[in-house]
């Protein structure tokens, strides 16, 4: 999974020609430490995006950019858009059945 940050969303996400899942976390957030294991297993699976993650502790700006309020937080971007936002997945079938949906 790649670190995004301010300085590499534009080109990494916005601009990738691939679907990108954005995470938005925290290293405080219960359910994100929760969240990261099935991301790292689903990770190149096939029909999964590649996934990015952005702290918003230290990029506060792309949280509020993309309001960001409650966190986990999963965006799924497809040609520099983002369609529904997914907040704390509770399973990784629905998180996968999300991004089916989505993609």
């Amino acid at each position: 999974m790649e670190t995004l940050t301010k300085q590499n969303f534009d080109t990494d996400v916005l601009q990738a020609a691939e679907p990108v899942l954005v995470e938005f976390t925290a290293p405080w957030c219960v359910y994100c430490r929760r969240l990261a294991p099935v991301l790292e297993r689903i990770d190149g699976n096939d029909g999964i995006p590649k996934i990015g993650t952005v702290n918003i502790d230290e990029e506060p700006e792309l949280a509020r950019q993309y309001n960001i309020e409650v966190i986990p937080t999963l965006l799924l971007f497809q040609n520099g858009t983002h369609g529904d936002r997914l907040i704390a997945p509770d399973s990784q079938a629905k998180l996968e059945a999300w991004i089916h949906q989505q993609c």
